[in-house]
């Protein structure tokens, strides 16, 4: 639905829920009636009346931003937010974030490392919050080695919610990289421990097709991964499932740059093919659609 849509519908929910305060007390007589109306009805109509308002003006300064995200259009958007953050100053969290998102949909890396720069000396924090945005930007370029250290700084910065992500990265890159024996380290750990079935399921498809063969230990290799992949089944049952929870964060971009690794790896968990990853392939851009959908979850 477009913005505009949204937010005529959601104001005329609100009208039709202040005409309704309003005029209800009115068909009843009594003075308990008056009472509710004073202390219980108009209270209500005062607030939704600024919430109205403000959600009006927010829409109203926002229009522009809206519009782009709407028309996917990439390009114009990230002018439009550059301009916002490099002459307005304005190193917001959503701004930043979907300036990210934009250059990462156009595939300019560059862009998304010289944000990364300026934020880092306007407001670091900005760049933990976000570490798993600015970290794909290095794996999709190519540069396996900056992943393998930027996702290892962040690993004692970065939020709860994002550290298992951040430490299945770093094994990633190192995977990626050809250091078999950190990327091992990395899977086998949250092949056992991890509670997201993505990062369970990976790890164990990772640790049976690539890493088993260079491993020093390749049995305890593949009985973990014998392991997380029986505690993925148990969770998920059918390759169906496997994929609805993959199409539940799709969304998200660290995610949507994993889809061919996500599919082949549900056919190994659920089906047991084998067949080794294309893993020095080059890595896909987000589509744009999943990446206008992430950016439409922020600006909401």
């Amino acid at each position: 639905m477009k913005f505009k849509h949204l937010i005529i519908a959601f104001s005329a929910v609100i009208v039709f829920i202040v005409l309704i305060t309003t005029l209800l007390p009115l068909m009843v007589s009594g003075q308990l009636t008056a009472v509710t109306f004073k202390h219980v009805s108009l209270p209500l109509i005062l607030f939704m009346a600024v919430l109205l308002i403000c959600m009006s003006i927010f829409f109203f300064f926002n229009y522009r931003l809206f519009s782009l995200l709407e028309r996917e259009d990439w390009p114009a958007l990230a002018y439009y937010l550059e301009q916002k953050i490099y002459v307005k100053n304005r190193y917001s969290h959503r701004n930043v974030k979907l300036l990210a998102s934009s250059y990462l949909v156009i595939s300019d890396f560059p862009s998304v490392l010289k944000l990364e720069s300026k934020t880092n000396l306007v407001k670091p924090n900005i760049i933990s919050k976000n570490v798993l945005i600015f970290g794909a930007a290095r794996v999709l370029s190519g540069n396996h080695a900056d992943a393998s250290g930027f996702f290892k700084a962040q690993l004692g910065k970065c939020g709860k919610k994002d550290k298992q992500w951040v430490h299945w990265f770093f094994g990633f890159s190192k995977l990626l990289n050809g250091a078999f024996q950190q990327a091992e380290d990395e899977f086998l750990t949250l092949a056992v421990s991890s509670d997201n079935v993505l990062i369970t399921g990976l790890s164990a498809y990772f640790l049976s097709t690539s890493i088993e063969k260079h491993s020093l230990s390749p049995k305890k290799c593949r009985e973990i991964a014998e392991n997380g992949r029986e505690r993925v089944k148990n969770a998920l049952n059918t390759l169906e499932n496997w994929k609805k929870d993959a199409d539940n964060v799709s969304a998200e971009i660290h995610v949507a740059i994993l889809k061919k690794y996500i599919d082949s790896a549900g056919k190994w968990l659920f089906e047991e093919r084998a067949a080794e990853p294309a893993l020095y392939d080059d890595l896909p851009a987000p589509p744009a659609d999943e990446a206008n959908s992430d950016s439409e979850k922020e600006t909401t």
